[in-house]
């Protein structure tokens, strides 16, 4: 896999979710809440975009200098299952190489609050993953968010668009943080450094 890219290009972190108070705090949810908490970190506020279905904030992370890094953060508002619609205006319209967008997603096959990075691969079942791979190739980054698998017979769908159990809210703020941070690593160090240091 070329991922050869101009390390001045910007970064696309796409947060998935669905839109609207009613999805807010579902597991499904859990991309936009990182999302939310690295607009908080760089002091910006998500607005509609103009060329998009989706809402953005526009800013840097890093230490001040050439270590740091231009970033589009995004939301789309399109439903999870049409994400890769929003996600591929905002590549074009921002001139974002494949390898300079990172997805970050529930995933039902790994642990609660459990982290996975990676680049490349399947969709897993992933209605949102496999909406940006139809749409521009799976080449992209992924921060893999672990929900756990549905308890007893309850379906999958069911399970991720329900809330976070009371007992999961405990810790929920901590493992966004910690996502955030890796987001954070990944787009300044590297996917090695940021696999080396997340992936438990």
């Amino acid at each position: 896999m070329d991922v050869t890219t101009d390390p001045s290009a910007p970064w696309l972190i796409v947060g998935l979710g669905n839109p609207g108070p009613d999805y807010a705090m579902n597991r499904h949810n859990v991309g936009f809440m990182v999302a939310d908490l690295l607009a908080e970190r760089i002091g910006g506020r998500f607005k509609r975009a103009s060329k998009a279905q989706a809402q953005v904030v526009e800013g840097r992370i890093g230490p001040p200098g050439p270590g740091n890094r231009r970033v589009i953060l995004a939301k789309p508002m399109s439903y999870m299952n049409l994400s890769g619609g929003p996600v591929n205006a905002l590549r074009d319209f921002y001139k974002v190489p494949a390898a300079h967008i990172v997805a970050v997603h529930d995933e039902l096959d790994i642990d609660y609050g459990v982290l996975r990075l990676k680049l490349g691969g399947g969709d897993n079942g992933h209605n949102g993953l496999k909406s940006m791979t139809k749409a521009f190739g799976a080449d992209y980054h992924r921060v893999r968010f672990g929900i756990g698998r549905p308890p007893g017979r309850m379906q999958v769908a069911d399970f991720v668009l329900k809330d976070f159990s009371s007992a999961e809210r405990k810790e929920l703020d901590y493992f966004v943080d910690r996502a955030a941070d890796a987001v954070e690593c990944l787009v300044i160090d590297g996917l090695e450094r940021a696999q080396s240091t997340y992936n438990s």
